[in-house]
């Protein structure tokens, strides 16, 4: 059973290497500059979100409607001084500002946040699919001459690598059957 097991996760790394390789070798598509509300309704473009960088992190977030992006984007307190180190982090609501000021605020979110609403940039970047939104993480480059291009895209959801709880979970003989995170301070964010 023990070397089923270890033969299992030498295969999943050496599956998840060539998805990465895979993944890094296709085309960059170009985007355009999106404009987006940040911080009390000011625009900030995409461009701007680069700092003095050349990658881009961005968080494809559904906003408080979404018990389950909330625990994704608490998880990313621990390692967002990490990821920054690299390349910027930024949080992509459709939320308003306000909104988005009222959650980072009560969960202690370090990270920048933008508000997507009246923008096409989720839909752009095919994470609406037939009406319904859908989170994830979408990482640009910028060249020298600011032109702007899509890197990769992945989405979120129970058991992916970016969510740290549902890996204890799954070694709990109970495993995460019936687990729905809930918000803090006792408020249930709809899933």
């Amino acid at each position: 059973m023990k070397s089923e097991i270890e033969q299992l996760e030498k295969e999943i790394a050496e599956k998840k290497q060539r998805l990465k390789e895979l993944k890094m070798s296709e085309p960059h598509k170009p985007v355009k500059n999106y404009e987006f509300l940040g911080k009390e309704g000011t625009v900030i473009s995409l461009l701007e979100l680069f700092e003095d960088k050349d990658e881009l992190i961005v968080i494809q977030n559904m906003g408080t409607s979404c018990a389950y992006c909330t625990m994704w984007a608490d998880g990313f307190k621990g390692v967002y001084e990490y990821l920054t180190q690299k390349a910027p982090f930024v949080l992509a609501t459709p939320d308003s500002p306000e909104v988005q000021a009222a959650i980072a605020a009560e969960r202690n979110w370090p990270f920048p946040m933008v508000s997507t609403h009246n923008t096409t940039f989720k839909e752009d970047l095919n994470f609406v699919i037939d009406g319904l939104v859908y989170p994830g993480v979408s990482i640009f480059k910028k060249d020298a001459n600011g032109k702007i291009y899509l890197v990769a895209n992945d989405f979120f959801g129970p058991g992916d690598d970016y969510c740290s709880p549902w890996h204890f979970f799954d070694l709990l003989p109970s495993g995460s059957k019936g687990f729905n995170p809930k918000a803090v301070n006792g408020q249930q964010r709809s899933s």
